[in-house]
């Protein structure tokens, strides 16, 4: 999700981890700081850079010179033919950065520029696969649809993870910053090439630019994984980068949301929300506001749906928000049922990335070729299908301690063994892992609903959730001494 200014470009070591822990008002004023020297630096483009290019140039201008317009957006109407140049001026930069000798002299004037090459270099890629799949959909080009069968290598997805993930190796910023998280000196495990400015910034950069990637692909996990080594904190440095902090929570949030893990998702929209929300007074670009005000609401459509699988109080400034963007649709996802299905739908397609697949579809047979937008929305949608019932379920638990189940089938209008199912299955979405500290896939599993039922028979008994986990604990303890 790149954040580039709306220009005629193609759009196209604290060890606690905890967020809410990490909200002091001195960190908040140095966020603020650096994102007004950010500012700063997008209003006076690439004059540091290009400063610095001319006074280390050289013999190797030609390198000096890509090394600046890898950071810069390939232009709207870009053709075919420069949208291959471009990937191909990509290999030729980071094949002379990872295969020299020894490592590239030179100091990148600051991180936002080492966050911009990744940035458009991942957002090319992106791109360039959701405008290969719709020439494959159209038919109506058969010369670029030869040049794209002629060149398969170009923007392949093995060619783009191969070189973030060659950054990061030759980088080893991996090692340095779990160096750091053991209170060791990083640069003991940095390396000639991570001892760099250079490479630390470009590796540590790929690391969210893998998060990135493998979101786009529906890669849930593993994007998260990648992110094992990087705390979450307004510490860590791409809290320092607008672009890059909001793109870390975005992802994170999103691939939360897709694993159903919807309390992390909630605390993950809501803390970039509310950032952005104390930054809007630094916001002096309009392109650069119009594109995060676009971003903002995507995120605000992502927490209303979460919302709605999990019920929760959210801070005022973005529960007010929600509603003024989407109030009536927010009640209605709410209220669950079968007519929330399409604003589900709605709401998920505003809001969702730009999904890609890793192979190049198949230009002779279009029919085959599955859109991967529609294929993470059918996934997606079976979870709503799953969970649209559970919002009457709890509005007619909540009125009873007890109660018949061929009753409250009556009331429902279905059949009592399907009402059985639904009970099991929302009981069992109640019960979520929800992360703390550690890795991001950590977590403990905790009961996320404020009832807790039992059926015994064809009775159903409902009692406060924190009432029903202090049974369990009581249950377990006797059961440890019996034995």
């Amino acid at each position: 999700m790149s954040l580039r200014q709306a220009q005629p470009f193609q759009n196209g070591s604290a060890p606690a981890r905890a967020i809410a822990d990490d909200e002091s008002d001195a960190e908040e004023d140095a966020l603020v700081q650096d994102y007004r020297e950010q500012v700063q630096y997008d209003q006076d483009g690439l004059e540091d850079l290009n400063r610095t290019i001319s006074a280390q140039a050289g013999s190797n201008e030609g390198i000096f010179q890509q090394l600046g317009n890898a950071a810069l957006p390939l232009d709207f109407q870009a053709t075919l033919d420069t949208k291959i140049s471009s990937y191909y001026n990509y290999c030729d930069l980071f094949h002379f950065l990872l295969n020299t000798a020894g490592p590239l002299d030179v100091e990148p004037p600051n991180y936002y520029w080492a966050w911009d090459v990744i940035d458009e270099f991942i957002y090319q890629f992106n791109s360039f696969c959701s405008y290969r799949q719709r020439l494959a959909l159209k038919r109506d080009n058969t010369e670029e649809v030869q040049v794209m069968r002629d060149k398969q290598d170009v923007w392949a997805c093995y060619s783009v993870l191969n070189v973030l993930y060659s950054l990061i190796q030759k980088s080893q910023i991996t090692e340095q910053l779990a160096a750091q998280k053991r209170g060791e000196d990083a640069a003991a495990y940095a390396g000639d090439y991570g001892s760099r400015p250079l490479y630390k910034m470009l590796g540590y950069f790929s690391i969210i630019g893998l998060l990135r990637v493998h979101c786009l692909l529906g890669d849930y996990s593993l994007a998260l994984k990648t992110l094992d080594d990087i705390e979450l904190s307004k510490k860590a440095m791409f809290a320092r980068v607008m672009a890059a902090h909001f793109t870390t929570y975005y992802y994170v949030g999103f691939s939360y949301m897709m694993m159903r893990r919807y309390a992390d998702a909630i605390r993950m929209f809501q803390h970039i929300l509310i950032y952005v929300s104390r930054t809007k007074n630094f916001q002096k670009n309009p392109a650069q506001y119009d594109s995060i005000t676009k971003k903002n609401d995507q995120m605000y459509a992502l927490i209303a749906i979460c919302v709605a699988f999990q019920p929760t109080r959210l801070d005022d400034t973005v529960h007010t928000a929600i509603r003024e963007k989407f109030g009536e649709q927010f009640n209605r996802i709410q209220r669950g049922g079968p007519e929330a299905l399409p604003i589900f739908e709605e709401l998920f397609r505003l809001a969702c990335p730009k999904f890609i697949t890793p192979t190049p579809p198949d230009y002779d047979n279009p029919e085959v070729n599955v859109d991967p937008i529609d294929h993470q929305l059918a996934i997606f949608m079976e979870e709503v299908k799953i969970n649209m019932w559970s919002p009457t379920l709890k509005s007619y638990l909540k009125l009873y301690t007890t109660m018949d189940l061929k009753k409250l089938a009556n009331f429902l209008e279905v059949e009592p063994d399907k009402l059985r199912s639904r009970l099991l299955v929302n009981k069992q979405r109640s019960r979520q892992t929800r992360w703390s500290e550690g890795g991001l896939l950590d977590g403990e599993i905790t009961n996320t609903n404020d009832l807790d039922y039992a059926i015994q028979g064809d009775l159903i008994h409902v009692s406060e959730a924190k009432v029903g986990r202090r049974l369990v604990d009581w249950y377990l303890r006797n059961l440890a001494r019996t034995y």
